[in-house]
């Protein structure tokens, strides 16, 4: 491959380890790389998910943060078990944030997740150095400042920094990929480790005879992109190590195509009770697209029935004139689960999503009925609850036992705060 025409910059990718397990260890006074720690969502359910578990735990007992807090092992008097607390760790991820504009300009940062984000260092070397310079510099005072270790890979563009960093760097603790090194660091490796493929995509490839990245790198590029389409053809040009997504610009700024909101349940819903959950779902999509000053003509509901019976439905309808009215928008959800739900099964998940979006002043306003007064009511509302809280209030509703609002008004992303 002639890379002379590809462009090269100096990306490095910064990857805190077991960030959430790392923040409550240095939250607790311990050292993370040794407590014996695991981040639970909530330890009060025995099936909640283990969020993050400390890199001496994962050695240990070979915990993964897909495990539940049942499989922990209780008997060791070691182990530290702590609700997660969400709150923090988005602090601490927007002071991590804060401590690279001091090496870099804002459009050279992309947040890529909570405790993964890349930073080009082009044109620095006369202020820090070269990249190996300004990346021990950002993990030795990422270390002091919060406590974190950090894994950093350094790469011509996003990709090759970020997969020389999962590969490599996790290990020791710095690593670097250029277009001429990747035959050698990431062809030999199966294609599952390398980011941007899933167990779906690896089982497509394998049943192609691709095992490894060099294979992928050395397979029928048109038959590639005829069979899987851009994805087929993105996946070549990675084997490659060529990525040509920008590295500078304001990349927090992207086209709002949809506003949803969904969650699985704590418990079984019956029918009665998923009823209200989906109005409070559909009051909190409608309040977020107010505020965007959007409103949608596809409307969106997906239902899906508890494990013993597996199985339920996702179907959309349109209606003729956008709206953000939260009763309209649920009116047409209970049109949906009354036409699609089987009337007996018990439901786990709910999700609703408003779609088709235009610019609410666009929208036609009738004559003939309420829809100015429902309209400026939701309005009213927001505000009450942007000035006083998500709480302040409340449909008589969300205070039967279906009603979800309180709870979710207490987490962030699904976790407690």
């Amino acid at each position: 491959m002639d890379y002379t025409s590809y462009p090269r910059h100096h990306v490095l990718c910064i990857d805190m380890r077991s960030f959430y397990a790392s923040v409550e260890a240095v939250k607790l006074g311990l050292d993370p790389m040794q407590a014996i720690l695991a981040v639970v969502g909530d330890p009060s359910r025995s099936g909640s998910i283990v969020l993050a578990a400390s890199p001496a735990l994962k050695q240990k007992y070979g915990v993964s943060n897909v495990s539940r807090y049942f499989e922990l092992p209780k008997d060791d008097p070691e182990l530290i078990i702590v609700q997660a607390h969400m709150a923090d760790y988005v602090h601490t991820s927007i002071e991590i944030t804060k401590l690279l504009m001091e090496y870099a300009p804002k459009e050279a940062i992309h947040p890529y997740s909570i405790d993964e984000i890349w930073v080009t260092v082009d044109g620095l070397e006369k202020l820090f150095g070269d990249s190996w310079q300004i990346a021990r510099m950002i993990k030795k005072e990422i270390l002091e400042r919060f406590g974190i270790t950090c894994s950093i890979g350094i790469g011509d563009n996003k990709f090759l920094a970020k997969a020389v960093m999962d590969l490599h760097a996790k290990k020791e603790g710095i690593a670097e990929c250029r277009y001429e090194d990747v035959e050698e660091k990431l062809w030999p490796f199966p294609i599952e480790k390398i980011w941007g493929i899933g167990s779906r995509m690896k089982r497509n490839l394998n049943r192609m005879g691709i095992i490894t990245l060099g294979q992928l790198a050395n397979s029928n590029l048109k038959y590639l992109k005829k069979r899987y389409g851009v994805m087929g053809e993105q996946l070549y040009w990675h084997a490659w190590g060529i990525d040509l997504s920008p590295v500078f610009g304001d990349f927090t700024k992207t086209e709002q195509k949809s506003f949803g909101h969904g969650m699985t349940l704590l418990r079984d819903y019956s029918e009665s009770e998923v009823r209200i959950c989906i109005l409070e779902l559909c009051e909190e999509t409608c309040r977020r697209a107010r505020t965007a000053n959007k409103a949608g003509k596809t409307i969106h509901l997906g239902i899906g029935y508890s494990k013993e019976v597996g199985g339920g439905f996702s179907r959309s309808r349109s209606i003729v004139t956008p709206t953000n009215i939260t009763m309209e928008m649920y009116e047409m959800c209970m049109q949906l689960f009354e036409e699609f739900y089987d009337g007996k099964s018990n439901i786990r998940r709910v999700y609703v999503t408003l779609e088709q979006l235009y610019d609410d002043m666009q929208t036609q306003l009738n004559l003939f009925d309420n829809t100015s007064k429902r309209k400026d009511l939701g309005f009213v509302m927001d505000r009450i609850r942007d000035k006083y809280g998500s709480t302040a209030i409340l449909r008589a509703s969300s205070y039967l036992p279906g009603g979800i609002a309180i709870d979710r008004s207490k987490k962030i992303g699904g976790h407690f705060a």
